[in-house]
């Protein structure tokens, strides 16, 4: 995918402050520190268009980006992290929830879990949820390069597993290598210029 141009639109908590609903959006969500900011910034080719931090929790509102003036990337909060203050915490899910339940330009989300950790409770009442919303999810396991080849696989069978999927339709993604980008941009593609 050839990227002529990736911008920061802005960052919204309500309805009333999200851009207008004249693209085709895809919504990134996970776990906080699974790597969104990184996914992000390498499949648009872009260093610092996504903030990155060490600390997880930082990306407290809904970020909107533009990409080549014909879709919008939008950057959910991480969820999961306990150190966030608990009245932040308690604002996230409403106001993710409203966004992913009400965006009639919604096309579908790319979800990230990372290849190191077992699917979490949380993360399977999270899977629920978007089953039952009938939500397009493309499903990303992160930081693959972070274990051996075999190891790899062991954990993409076990997470796949987990949510009731074969470990072929899990995409493995590596920011550091760009490994899983084509194939991502691949299901992106799919849905963003077929769905009306």
């Amino acid at each position: 995918m050839i990227i002529r141009s990736a911008t920061f639109i802005c960052s919204a908590i309500t309805p009333e402050q999200y851009p207008p609903d004249d693209l085709p959006e895809v919504a990134f969500a996970g776990r906080s520190n699974v790597g969104k900011s990184s996914l992000i910034n390498k499949i648009l080719n872009r260093k610092k268009l996504v903030r990155t931090s060490k600390t997880p929790g930082r990306t407290q509102l809904l970020n909107f980006f533009e990409v080549n003036q014909l879709w919008r990337f939008v950057d959910l909060p991480g969820y999961g992290y306990a150190r966030v203050p608990i009245e932040v915490q308690k604002r996230w899910r409403p106001m993710v929830e409203n966004y992913l339940t009400t965006r009639v330009n919604l096309r579908g989300l790319v979800w990230l879990l990372d290849i190191r950790r077992e699917v979490s409770k949380e993360d399977l009442t999270l899977w629920d949820w978007l089953r039952m919303q009938q939500l397009t999810v493309i499903i990303v396991i992160t930081k693959a390069d972070k274990l051996s080849k075999n190891k790899r696989n062991k954990q993409a069978a076990s997470i796949a597993n987990s949510l009731g999927m074969k470990a072929r339709e899990l995409i493995q993604f590596s920011a550091t290598s760009g490994e899983g980008t084509e194939e991502i941009w691949k299901e992106l593609i799919r849905f963003l210029e077929t769905s009306s």
